[in-house]
């Protein structure tokens, strides 16, 4: 139940982290057809779960319960594709590229194929 707690305020303050910076790139970038703002968070969420995967890893830095609060919590909040990287290149490092690949492959192909269904299935259930 405590780390339950703890990755449910670490994931609120990601969140709230994502929706500010995301906001105020797109803003900044005033681009109305290009998603800067997603892309900022997560190209700097990777960024930021691999600088700190490393150090847990290598230098033992996070107790479980701050590994739970900073990468299920903050991280995920902040942008799930930050924990997809971080799965992915989990694999590869263990040399399981295939499943690196099909990891790849399948959360964009699924993933784009779930957004398409979803909208079919409302647009036909909400007509």
């Amino acid at each position: 139940m405590n780390n339950a707690l703890l990755v449910g305020a670490g994931g609120f303050i990601g969140s709230v982290a994502r929706y500010w910076l995301s906001s105020y790139v797109q803003q900044i970038s005033k681009s109305v057809s290009f998603p800067y703002g997603t892309l900022t968070v997560n190209l700097l969420g990777c960024l930021v779960i691999g600088v700190l995967a490393q150090l847990a890893d290598s230098r033992g830095v996070f107790t479980p319960e701050a590994r739970a609060f900073v990468f299920i919590g903050l991280l995920g909040g902040f942008t799930t594709f930050s924990s997809f990287g971080n799965e992915t290149i989990n694999l590869f490092r263990g040399s399981e590229n295939l499943e690196g690949i099909a990891n790849v492959i399948a959360h964009i192909v699924l993933g784009l194929g779930a957004v398409w269904l979803g909208r079919v299935m409302a647009a036909w259930i909400w007509k």
